[in-house]
């Protein structure tokens, strides 16, 4: 019987019944045994095995098992041993943008990641040069040491170096595409603010010069003179509905007053000449639907007589101001190409009284009246270039006193009918243009019906890039308070041409004639305007303008005939 034993004695015991079982492994198994026995009985640092050292290791392309290799020695290397330092060393620079990005959808740079499809024998497109263009077979090895495509140049290579200039945008790879910015055809334009939705454009003319003949008498005497007239121009920028805003005014002021006579006679000018001028509307369209629209426009228009005109009283002060203001609602509907118009118009006119020389103050309420009206408008677009069109106008007019001041009644029924077409051919003649008849019957039979042609037309032909030319002609039927005088019908036709001499400096020529039917004493006007401009646009917001026109009227009239020439220079501020 043995006795006790130690526990280091016990251990050793254990350690030799061990033995025999480690050699019956190697008697069954010699090729386990002579794999595992060396290394797990090998004595190393640390303990049996180090990881890197195991046979059952996975074998990558970045480690070598072959003692040949110069890696070897590396990668057996001690754990103790310190890594390689990355002090001075050039890191390199080898990802493109986004280049872990999934292959469906855009990448940070805005490119999209799905790879487009080419055909059987399709070319498929060339990168353009740049950074991203692999290099030739002769620089590889001096581009990257490891032979790989250097994806983006070194900080060393772009290092200090002026930007890339806007031109060259967008053609490199990588780079969004750059959008053409389009074409200004008015350099020296004014571009205007936004507030909200609404593009805003506004300017004054700040004019003065000479007039040799203010008052537009038979015996002319000139006058200095100055002018201020400002402008504002609002569009809205809405998908749907729309709304414009045009106001346009002038008042012109002279030096000094005429004297109430002249020659011995009482002159038809007023000894306080100063004048204003105002146009103005707002026109606005909702859009019910795609085809269907309701559009409306508010007017106002201030002025006075025309100088010169028989409408002007003798031994006036000033010129009395008239003021016209008024409104259209109406619909427009599309059926396919056809287009169809109407709508109901109203429109007020009113006249300040009148103050004569003497100091006293004479009425002009017979002036004044109110117009109802209609007017309609079809038109068939031919193909998008023609656009024909008849248009038809009916309306009455209803004075606040029922027999003037000279015993007539003036109420009035009357309209027009007229056909045309709008057009554009090329984009080098645009407008518009129409022939047609218009005819008034009055209350009072003494005053006969007042009938004749009407014309109307806006052209613009664009001869050059630096030539334009436009045509516009109008017709009116006026009120009158001559006696036995049922109207005035007034013809008006224009046409200017402007040319550019340079981007900054446009010639403009233009020629106006018109004619004035008194219809009832056999009375005609007629009226000629030559009239010569030179444009200097220094900026977009500030021009320097030059005015030289010839006024002629010529009537059958005794003592009627006028002519008159006007000298002008300004400036003309705009945003």
């Amino acid at each position: 019987m043995l006795g006790p034993v130690t526990g280091r004695r016990k251990r050793v015991t254990l350690l030799r019944a061990a033995l025999p079982c480690l050699a019956l492994i190697t008697i069954t198994s010699p090729l386990r045994a002579q794999i595992l026995t060396p290394d797990l009985l090998r004595p190393v640092a640390g303990g049996f095995l180090l990881p890197q050292d195991s046979p059952l290791r996975k074998i990558s392309e970045n480690t070598t098992d072959n003692p040949a290799d110069p890696d070897f020695d590396g990668q057996r290397r001690d754990k103790n041993q310190p890594a390689p330092s990355r002090i001075g060393n050039i890191p390199k620079y080898g990802l493109p943008a986004a280049s872990g990005a999934a292959d469906a959808g855009f990448d940070s740079l805005n490119r999209t990641r799905k790879q487009p499809k080419f055909y059987p024998g399709q070319a498929k497109p060339k990168p353009s040069p740049g950074p991203g263009t692999p290099a030739p077979a002769a620089d590889k090895g001096s581009t990257n040491p490891n032979g790989r495509v250097r994806i983006s140049p070194p900080p060393s290579m772009t290092a200090n170096r002026p930007p890339m200039p806007p031109s060259m945008a967008g053609t490199l790879d990588g780079q969004p595409p750059r959008k053409p910015l389009p074409v200004d055809t008015d350099p020296f334009g004014a571009v205007g603010d936004y507030a909200g939705s609404f593009l805003i454009k506004s300017a004054v003319e700040l004019r003065g010069g000479y007039d040799t003949n203010p008052g537009r008498t038979t015996t002319p005497q000139g006058s200095a003179f100055w002018v201020v007239a400002p402008e504002f121009l609002a569009v809205s920028n809405w998908d749907r509905h729309a709304l414009v805003a045009d106001l346009r005014g002038s008042f012109t002021g002279y030096g000094n007053s005429l004297p109430p006579l002249v020659d011995g006679a009482i002159s038809s000018a007023p000894t306080n000449i100063d004048r204003p001028d105002f146009t103005g509307h707002i026109d606005g369209r909702v859009d019910v639907t795609d085809f269907t629209h309701i559009t409306s426009e508010l007017r106002l228009r201030v002025a006075t007589d025309n100088p010169g005109s028989p409408n002007i009283a003798a031994g006036l002060a000033k010129y009395p101001v008239y003021a016209t203001f008024g409104s259209t609602v109406g619909l427009d509907q599309q059926f396919n190409r056809l287009d169809v118009a109407a709508g109901a118009t109203f429109d007020r006119t009113v006249y300040q009284d009148s103050t004569l020389t003497d100091g006293t103050i004479a009425s002009n309420a017979d002036r004044a009246f109110n117009q109802y009206g209609g007017v309609g408008r079809v038109s068939y677009e031919l193909t998008p270039a023609i656009k024909p069109f008849v248009e038809a106008e009916a309306d009455s007019r209803f004075h606040d006193q029922y027999i003037d001041n000279s015993g007539y009644a003036r109420n009035s029924t009357g309209g027009y009918a007229k056909g045309g077409t709008s057009f554009e051919f090329s984009r080098l003649l645009t407008g518009e243009i129409a022939v047609g008849f218009a005819e008034r019957n009055y209350a009072d039979p003494r005053l006969g019906q007042l009938s004749g042609l009407l014309t109307s037309s806006s052209l613009i032909w664009t001869a050059t890039p630096l030539t334009t030319a436009k045509f516009n002609s109008t017709t009116s039927i006026d009120e009158t308070v001559l006696p036995g005088v049922s109207g005035v019908l007034t013809h008006t036709y224009t046409f200017e041409v402007d040319h550019d001499l340079r981007r900054w400096l446009t010639a403009v020529g233009k020629f106006t004639y018109g004619t004035y039917d008194y219809q009832g004493d056999g009375r005609s006007d007629k009226t000629y305007s030559v009239e010569g401009d030179l444009i200097y646009k220094m900026t977009r917001n500030l021009w320097i303008t030059g005015t030289l026109r010839r006024d002629i009227l010529d009537s059958n009239a005794p003592l009627a005939s006028s002519a008159s020439t006007v000298v002008m220079l300004g400036v003309r501020v705009q945003n």
